[in-house]
């Protein structure tokens, strides 16, 4: 009796504790778990002004980039607490080797010989109203084309401009 006893506590205890993944806004990245008794939440009355340095290089040619993966994350997270689309503003300053991660397919492709993984997340990431800059040096530096980036990305000076600016516009700053 004390197995049957035990075994039903250990299935209840597992059930509570596992959760699925949800996507409110970035529909097929940057899953999260609804966490209903959190303290600290987003307060959906706050515009959110945020940018991101962006300089994880992929860990694999053939997966999402991280970092990437990781704004899907910030805005599924806010969307999740009740933030409307029209308060959360983000911004990306792409640089080092994350920018291989935003080449065009035939690019990357010609690179790591597989379809670049990202480019789903970067048209998403676009449609939510991320706005994408990539490192004028850095492109310089890797000898990426500019030509061969996919068409959510626009070109700044350089990632350090892109957080200055938007830092002394009042932007939050993370790093990823």
């Amino acid at each position: 009796m004390k197995f049957i006893a035990a075994s039903f506590l250990l299935v209840i205890s597992t059930a509570a504790f596992s959760q699925t993944r949800i996507y409110p806004v970035i529909k097929n990245f940057g899953g999260i778990f609804d966490i209903p008794y959190a303290e600290e939440k987003p307060d959906p009355n706050m515009d959110y002004n945020i940018v991101i340095e962006v300089e994880h290089a992929i860990d694999n040619a053939d997966s999402v980039n991280w970092a990437l993966n990781n704004v899907a994350r910030l805005l599924n997270v806010h969307a999740m607490g009740g933030v409307k689309p029209e308060k959360l503003h983000v911004v990306l300053a792409v640089h080092g080797g994350a920018a291989y991660s935003i080449m065009n397919n035939d690019a990357y492709q010609a690179k790591y010989k597989v379809n670049n993984p990202n480019t789903a997340l970067l048209e998403e990431l676009e449609k939510a109203g991320v706005k994408i800059f990539v490192c004028g040096q850095s492109l310089i530096a890797r000898k990426i084309d500019r030509m061969k980036l996919v068409p959510q990305v626009k070109i700044a000076s350089s990632m350090l401009t892109t957080l200055t600016t938007y830092q002394l516009r009042g932007y939050a700053a993370l790093k990823f």
